[in-house]
């Protein structure tokens, strides 16, 4: 927030200097530490270069993220006109230097996360027709009785049927654990019909920023995690990401979207009474958990044996993973849900937590 500030007060300073070149040819600056003549239209560059900086300062004040489409222009006219002044304005080039390396963060910001809003738009324009149907006590007969019992208790009844959801979260994620947590904020869209799991995430690795998407469409999952959003320093797809993202869905709905567990592509295998054995297919992947249920009826946690976890020397095993939930509240729309988790991997010589989820919005459509 800070460095943002101070970035956007340097733009602004640097593009004001530009009124110099202005005042010079107008003669409003005959004082001025311009030796050179400045013509009357070259002056009117000057006063519309410093337009250009002031706007794209306000732009980096209020997180528009096409801001350095401005931000490179004004750098641009404002270095050429430094050429026709070098004597007096030669040292405007190191700030323009710095607005330029700011671009270039910020476009590769912008166009990485470009991708993810082309998805969520393809994403939304699926469900562009769909009907709006509510949730009966039919729809829960064919349901175990712990399921139930906790879609009753997570408020699903009498709401409509869920196309889509969005979660947004905020937490904090390692690599492993001599690696220090990173705090992130995400947003995610998931959509049923054609399962999709789109989640981005801007995080912090030692105070550098470092961006992560991972999109699951059509069966096919990849992971890309960029230094600056430019710069690649994970990324991963192939089979086991491709049935490691379909567990991730199916506990995004047990978990996030309780209204989603009347789904045919479920298969409720065996049950006790406090937990429930289920498996969800989509497009010949077929994975499995166990559902666990306190004495309240609440799903505190989901341990699966079909995720994956990357080895140090970049090969893939199965471990158990489970997410473990709590700190249930109610949310404006009258669902139940969990508005802490953790993602889990239980390995040989004890659990790995690598993940701290905490819920900041969730919404269905």
């Amino acid at each position: 927030m800070l460095l943002r500030l101070f970035f956007a007060f340097f733009i602004l300073v640097h593009g004001l200097i530009h009124a110099m070149g202005f005042a010079k040819a107008f003669g409003y600056g005959e004082k001025l530490p311009l030796s050179r003549s400045i013509s009357k239209p070259a002056g009117a560059v000057w006063l519309l270069t410093m337009f250009f900086f002031v706007v794209a300062a306000v732009l980096v004040v209020f997180q528009v993220s096409w801001w350095w489409a401005i931000g490179l222009l004004a750098a641009v006219v404002s270095q050429m006109l430094l050429f026709t002044a070098w004597k007096d304005a030669r040292f405007g080039t190191i700030a323009n230097i710095i607005v330029l390396l700011g671009t270039i963060l910020a476009f590769g910001a912008w166009s990485f996360e470009r991708q993810y809003q082309k998805d969520v738009k393809a994403g939304l324009a699926t469900t562009a027709n769909s009907q709006l149907e509510r949730i009966q006590e039919t729809d829960l007969q064919p349901l175990p009785l712990p399921v139930q019992n906790y879609l009753r208790k997570a408020g699903v009844l009498g709401k409509p049927k869920v196309r889509y959801f969005i979660l947004e979260f905020e937490g904090e994620i390692r690599g492993n654990d001599n690696a220090p947590w990173m705090p992130f904020t995400c947003e995610q869209f998931n959509f049923l019909e054609h399962p999709t799991r789109l989640f981005f995430m801007n995080a912090r690795m030692k105070g550098m920023p470092v961006a992560g998407y991972h999109h699951f469409i059509d069966r096919k999952a990849v992971m890309d995690i960029r230094l600056f959003s430019l710069f690649k320093v994970q990324s991963a797809e192939g089979p086991e990401m491709d049935t490691s993202e379909t567990v991730t869905f199916f506990n995004d709905m047990c978990c996030m979207a309780p209204a989603t567990l009347i789904d045919p592509r479920i298969q409720w295998l065996q049950t006790d009474s406090s937990r429930i054995l289920a498996a969800f297919s989509n497009k010949g992947v077929t994975v499995s958990a166990w559902l666990h249920f306190n004495e309240q009826g609440d799903l505190v946690n989901f341990i699966s044996n079909d995720r994956y976890a990357t080895q140090e020397d970049g090969t893939m095993k199965k471990f158990p993973w489970l997410t473990p939930m709590s700190d249930f509240r109610t949310t404006p729309d009258g669902y139940r849900l969990p508005h802490f988790g953790e993602a889990v991997y239980r390995y040989t010589e004890g659990d790995y937590p690598y993940g701290k989820f905490r819920l900041k919005k969730v919404a269905y459509r």
